[in-house]
């Protein structure tokens, strides 16, 4: 015997009643008992009317042998119409073996289903999803990459999932940063796009990304700017009127460190006594420890400097800072007073130059002293290069020694530079520094 048998009439119900009509589903009036009329033009479709007032439509029918109900929806919002066919959907569900309560609770649950899946792949809720999980953990600078992609990016994705987005899509990202005159910032987005879309082919979000085969809008520019003598002078006499952020250029000068690294020196990764300044890998882009020797002239610049407190009763932590919450800041309203002053004190336009510049002119001078560029590497705390490769799992030599009379070298060349001292462009060479301190030659 079948499962399914529409319900029959019963007696006292009013099952064999009028063919219902816009206007008297409308003109029903409510009483003081729930009323179910039956419409019949279509076995098995009732009007509820409520005491209250309230109507609504709904399919009877027997299943499993059991009277079953169909709530179809309320009146007005469901009309006559549209009730009608629901209910002929539902009897065409009965007929071929289903029941319509269990097909809508299925169409249901695949709709939720479908609408987390989106809300999970959308393209917003990805980039959270790979900030969080990929490059908070490898990227220091992952707030600029987050940046990237949601202030130049994620515009003209959203609403979409990042299965939708298309290579089309990557490139009009690109043209549109490109068209407001900022190609290098077009090739750090796609970068920032292709690492994301690489990570989401890893991880089973993507088939393939969307970035494969687009093209770097503007050819890479390796900068090769190095401070000239002249300018290194002017730049180390500017600082002298730099307020706070004096000393942290003169410590760029000496070090060859990161700004960020130097402006964010702690009191407690410092041993003046030891003359050593260890920057943790926490701070350094390739998150290695790094142990900067401190000159005399460093020395007496950090021992200058007061000791702010970030509150009563707490010890100080920032070296550079003003209200002790914090590194100093205002990197670019710095810079900005450091070309001007620079200006003034050469009489002539200074080309234009970035304080990472002055890392690379540190480098550059240290070989001009006959350094070797091992010892300049390990100054920077580069692991590329010299170091790269196998070299660099089998070298464990810290060069603490070489880079002790390379930094030495360094400053005593800058010092006679700003003292006007190098007539004829002599330069103070490493021997030299090693006699200077007493050091032996090797």
């Amino acid at each position: 015997m079948s499962r399914v048998t529409q319900l029959l009439p019963r007696a006292g119900d009013q099952r064999m009643g009028e063919v219902l009509t816009e206007r008297s589903v409308k003109a029903r009036k409510a009483t003081d008992k729930r009323q179910e009329i039956p419409d019949a033009a279509l076995n098995g479709l009732y009007l509820t009317v409520e005491p209250t007032g309230r109507k609504s439509w709904s399919l009877r029918y027997r299943w499993a042998g059991k009277p079953a109900k169909f709530r179809l929806g309320p009146y007005p919002a469901l009309g006559l119409a549209d009730a009608r066919d629901m209910a002929k959907k539902g009897l065409r569900l009965l007929a071929a073996g289903a029941d319509p309560r269990k097909a809508r609770e299925a169409a249901e649950r695949a709709e939720r289903d479908a609408e987390q899946a989106r809300q999970r792949d959308d393209v917003d809720a990805v980039i959270t999803l790979f900030v969080e999980r990929y490059a908070k953990g490898r990227n220091k600078s992952w707030a600029e990459t987050e940046r990237l992609l949601r202030k130049e990016a994620l515009p003209l994705l959203k609403g979409k999932t990042i299965q939708e987005v298309q290579r089309r899509d990557i490139i009009e990202i690109l043209d549109a940063i490109v068209d407001r005159g900022c190609p290098t910032l077009s090739n750090r987005v796609l970068a920032a796009l292709r690492k994301m879309c690489a990570w989401c082919v890893e991880r089973g979000i993507l088939e393939t990304s969307p970035c494969a085969d687009v093209s770097a809008p503007a050819p890479k520019v390796t900068r090769d700017r190095t401070l000239t003598d002249t300018e290194l002078k002017a730049l180390w006499a500017a600082t002298d009127r730099m307020g706070a952020f004096g000393p942290t250029y003169k410590l760029l000068v000496l070090t060859g460190c990161r700004r960020d690294e130097v402006c964010g020196m702690r009191w407690d990764e410092l041993d003046l006594d030891k003359r050593t300044w260890t920057i943790p890998g926490t701070r350094t882009k390739n998150s290695r420890p790094h142990a900067v020797h401190l000159t005399d002239t460093a020395i007496k610049m950090i021992e200058a400097q007061p000791k702010i407190a970030p509150e009563r009763g707490r010890k100080p932590v920032y070296v550079f800072t003003t209200g002790g919450t914090a590194p100093i800041s205002g990197h670019s309203v710095a810079k900005k007073q450091c070309d001007r002053l620079m200006a003034e004190l050469t009489g002539d336009e200074i080309q234009p130059w970035r304080v990472h510049d002055i890392r690379r002119t540190v480098a550059s001078g240290m070989a001009r002293l006959g350094i070797n560029i091992a010892t300049v590497e390990k100054c920077l705390n580069h692991v590329s290069g010299t170091f790269s490769g196998v070299v660099g799992v089998y070298q464990h030599h810290d060069f603490a020694t070489e880079k002790r009379m390379a930094w030495d070298a360094w400053e005593a060349h800058v010092m006679r530079l700003v003292r006007g001292s190098e007539a004829g462009g002599t330069l103070v060479t490493l021997a030299g520094a090693r006699s200077a301190r007493g050091a032996p030659s090797p």
